[in-house]
């Protein structure tokens, strides 16, 4: 996949796209974290502002 990914691209382009997808890949880990913490089973308030399911 990266392959086809930097196909045609500069190495400024594919160091820029390395960055973005570390980004992602690092808030979404931040994201699961968060909702184990915040939003776990056995917490029964619905009302917590802290979980993404709204």
């Amino acid at each position: 996949m990266a392959c086809c990914i930097a196909k045609d691209k500069t190495d400024e382009e594919i160091a820029l796209l390395s960055c973005i997808f570390s980004q992602l890949g690092d808030t979404l880990g931040t994201i699961s974290a968060q909702e184990a913490l915040c939003c776990n089973d056995d917490d029964d308030d619905d009302d917590d502002p802290c979980c993404c399911e709204d």
